[in-house]
């Protein structure tokens, strides 16, 4: 059987500008169809719009922290016991957590119809890092689901 390999783990390289894993990730799950150059492009394009928008943060702290607030810590999976199936919260680890987070702040920016990729990030880079907008109503969300469902955590083994 072939080994599995994702090349993001041990090849991904730092981004150009900031020198930065994550945001070299980022880019990566923003770009579509083989386009870095042009998902780049948005990316950085997003961070100018924070840096003229709030001077007095550095634009990649506000691109770091939106992410760290989006990161869901506990969240609810599907478990069969008997005939009925329960939603067990487990908890989320690490690796999960960026992923869901760059997963939900790119789907809101891609939510936001009407305008460029790059002012939609750029404003739910700032809201997030605000703990507000749709990625963050997102975690809340899975959150308030755990939540609810702790009652069958006793599943979780």
């Amino acid at each position: 059987m072939a080994k599995r390999f994702t090349a993001s783990v041990s090849q991904l390289k730092p981004d150009p500008r900031f020198n930065s894993i994550l945001a070299s990730k980022f880019v990566n799950c923003l770009m579509l169809d083989g386009k870095k150059s042009t998902a780049q492009r948005a990316f950085y394009d997003a961070l100018e719009i924070i840096k003229q928008r709030m001077p007095e943060d550095s634009e990649i702290e506000v691109f770091e922290r939106a992410l760290e607030n989006c990161k869901p810590y506990i969240e609810v999976k599907s478990k069969r016991v008997g005939g009925a199936t329960y939603q067990v919260p487990t908890p989320v680890k690490p690796k999960r957590q960026q992923t869901l987070a760059i997963r939900w702040v790119l789907a809101a920016a891609r939510g936001r119809k009407g305008r460029p990729i790059s002012q939609s990030l750029a404003e739910e880079f700032m809201s997030a890092s605000r703990r507000e907008g749709t990625a963050m109503t997102t975690r809340e969300n899975v959150h308030r689901m755990a939540d609810a469902n702790k009652a069958f955590a006793h599943f979780a083994w």
